[in-house]
């Protein structure tokens, strides 16, 4: 029971890989909050099974970016299942949208959900560890596309690369207070073609063929790792980037060629 009496904080409980790291955490002895904008409904089976392992479970809906939203989580927190030890920072907003012809509200939508709620939710939870005096960590679920463009929203790559940095100067004030600070840069899951699809990029065209030993990942690996990342074993870990892609960015070629008129091609 290696997180017996922790309180994690799961930023996206309803997304794929919030499910599976309650699912995981629970059978290691955590209590949870857990940020749903549904309200727990699109993950009542998670929740049963969580809380037939012994979790106690807080079901909240805030919106992260906001500093007075992330507070009253927080007081509710302390007082329900005790002061969140691990922070776990999924957020994944996807939108459409080019460099040449986006709509500004678009960026802003995304950069909200998923970095400046990286911000808000680390700066406060990050106090808190201090003044209680907790060793705590802050995992963010981070993306391949913190360093590699989609081809289809540069939005979200931005978004990705400022949580990427974001995580390393949390890491170097937050290490004072004994808080570890990570970043898991997570390669394609299932759906992810359609999520990422570009009229540019032949980065997700037979994409799972592209990882070196052929299968894509899972939330449950994720789990795994997030598990590991908020035990003792990860003492000495600091401010990692950690890539868990299978290989995937190794694969060489990405982008369609830019051919000319005569040779029949396209010009993307």
């Amino acid at each position: 029971m290696r997180l017996q009496n922790k309180v994690v904080l799961i930023a996206e409980a309803d997304s794929p890989s919030g499910k599976a790291l309650l699912v995981r955490l629970a059978a290691e002895g955590a209590s949870f909050v857990l940020n749903s904008a549904s309200g727990g409904l699109e993950l009542t089976a998670e929740l049963e099974q969580a809380r037939r392992m012994g979790a106690q479970t807080l079901v909240v809906n805030a919106a992260l970016w906001r500093s007075g939203d992330v507070a009253r989580l927080l007081e509710e927190s302390s007082r329900s299942v005790g002061p969140v030890d691990v922070l776990i920072h999924n957020c994944n907003r996807v939108l459409p949208i080019g460099v040449e012809d986006g709509e500004e509200e678009r960026f802003l939508e995304v950069m909200n959900a998923n970095a400046k709620s990286a911000f808000v939710s680390a700066k406060a939870v990050g106090r808190q560890m201090a003044e209680t005096g907790r060793a705590g960590r802050i995992v963010f679920v981070n993306s391949i596309h913190a360093e590699k463009p989609t081809g289809s929203s540069f939005a979200y790559s931005a978004s990705k690369g400022a949580v990427k940095m974001l995580a390393r100067e949390a890491s170097v004030v937050l290490g004072r207070q004994g808080i570890g600070v990570y970043s898991i840069e997570l390669g394609p899951m299932e759906g992810d073609d359609a999520k990422f699809r570009s009229e540019l990029s032949d980065l997700y065209e037979s994409y799972r063929y592209k990882v070196p030993g052929g299968e894509l990942g899972t939330y449950g690996e994720l789990a795994e790792l997030v598990l590991f990342l908020c035990g003792d074993g990860a003492r000495y870990l600091n401010g990692a980037d950690i890539r868990m892609d299978g290989g995937f960015l190794l694969h060489y070629l990405d982008f369609k060629m830019k051919l000319p008129p005569e040779t029949g091609g396209d010009r993307p």
